[in-house]
């Protein structure tokens, strides 16, 4: 499993909605093999974390794009958003585990 963040620019006038992080949970299907949803509102940013199951890295994070370019035209929230980078966070050596420093 890998957290694969989605970032998205919303216009400057956009409101994120409260609820922002349940309408994109009910837009996830079973097929996206999305185990969590993480939702990080920003304004004028909207981060969401999704917690994909797949066997590489790069798999993880071309699954999350797809995902979350459908979900952009499934979920009314999101429809002014665009989408402008998916990736894997990286983590500062000072906060990784012992066992990655070594």
């Amino acid at each position: 499993m890998y957290l694969v963040h989605a970032r998205l620019a919303m216009p400057a006038d956009a409101d994120i909605p409260p609820d922002v992080r349940e309408a994109v949970r009910r837009a996830l299907r079973p097929e996206d093999r999305v185990e969590h949803l993480a939702v990080h509102p920003r304004a004028p940013w909207l981060t969401l974390g999704f917690f994909v199951l797949a066997d590489a890295l790069g798999e993880a994070e071309a699954h999350a794009e797809r995902v979350c370019r459908r979900l952009l035209s499934a979920v009314p929230h999101l429809g002014a958003a665009r989408l402008v980078g998916v990736g894997v966070p990286l983590i500062s050596e000072a906060f990784a585990p012992s066992s990655l420093r070594d």
